[in-house]
């Protein structure tokens, strides 16, 4: 007789409950109450018998886990667009499915990477804790003084979905837009933003802003070091919406502390959550938030629906609407 129970899932988060009752409604759902994320060991254990799982990027799915999870696990949901989390290969040769979020985040991650960098280059942190402080005593003419943004050259190094957003937005602050990445795109796309290929080089040499949109890889792993942030301007900002481990983070820390570069600002870091200890914690030219760059009521909404879309697709043995077939784009 055939296998009528209900599939089991695991999802590893909470999430918008909207986007969940789907779910719910089809499947035995296991959902983590907890604001941090499961253990190793907890995550181990609640994955045994499942025939699907909704994971996120903490959540570290390998050989291991999938041994644990057992032979009934049809599809593994990713949260994220990325999904360096996810051994991809292991789960194509056991016949397990992998689905991502892509597309949906572009908008929204674009809108906090110019936040960072419009609140880096005009020290609005800073200001902010001035005033708390009880500081402000009067206008003074070189109080806070920061960069201009508009009329300013940027450089976006990664010039895919989520850093030609950025370029859209830069070209309403009449900015010069540079760009590196590792294809040359064709002049239909970079025209009409008006965006320039350099070379890395260059690109750091002659950019007031840095904005990082990268995929993590072996090749952009450490990208930026202190042999790269010393070709930088000693006035520039550098901003990184895209994986931690893309900087040094040390070496980043000596060239803020240094005057090697002029400021920071950082949605993502190495690890994550950044230690308290880490020395960039404690430099005022060093913006940092909690990794938050898609964190849009309306956009963490459609990243729920398509996780949950990619959940069901899988368990019931259906395409998924959203695979993983290839690296992701930023």
């Amino acid at each position: 007789m055939p296998d009528e129970r209900r599939p089991r899932v695991f999802v590893a988060r909470q999430i918008p409950e909207e986007e969940l009752l789907p779910v719910r409604a089809a499947c035995d759902a296991d959902v983590w109450q907890d604001e941090l994320q499961p253990s190793r060991d907890e995550l181990l254990r609640r994955v045994a018998g499942c025939d699907g799982i909704l994971t996120l990027l903490t959540d570290r799915v390998d050989d291991e886990l999938l041994d644990a999870a057992g032979p009934r696990l049809r599809v593994v949901s990713n949260y994220a667009v990325g999904f360096d989390n996810i051994d991809v290969a292991a789960c194509a040769r056991r016949g397990i499915a992998v689905g991502n979020t892509p597309g949906v985040l572009t908008e929204t991650t674009a809108d906090l990477a110019w936040a960072l960098l419009m609140a880096a280059g005009r020290r609005l942190p800073e200001g902010d804790r001035y005033v708390r402080a009880g500081h402000w005593r009067t206008w003074g003419p070189l109080l806070l003084l920061g960069p201009d943004v508009h009329g300013a050259t940027i450089g976006i190094v990664g010039f895919g979905r989520i850093g030609q957003a950025v370029a859209r937005r830069a070209q309403g602050f009449g900015m010069a837009i540079l760009y590196h990445d590792v294809n040359r795109l064709p002049d239909e796309i970079t025209q009409p933003l008006g965006a320039s290929y350099v070379s890395l080089e260059e690109l750091l040499a002659q950019s007031d802003f840095v904005s990082l949109h990268v995929n993590l890889t072996e090749e952009t792993r450490h990208l930026i070091n202190a042999y790269t942030l010393a070709a930088m301007k000693p006035t520039a900002v550098l901003v990184n919406t895209s994986r931690g481990p893309v900087i040094d983070q040390l070496a980043l820390a000596d060239a803020l502390r240094d005057g090697v570069i002029w400021a920071a600002a950082l949605d993502v870091t190495d690890p994550e959550p950044i230690p308290m200890d880490d020395p960039l914690v404690g430099l005022d030219n060093c913006l940092i938030v909690p990794h938050i760059a898609s964190a849009s009521r309306a956009t963490r909404g459609k990243m729920a629906a398509m996780a949950a879309a990619n959940l069901l697709a899988g368990v019931r043995g259906e395409p998924l609407p959203t695979p993983v077939t290839a690296a992701p784009s930023p």
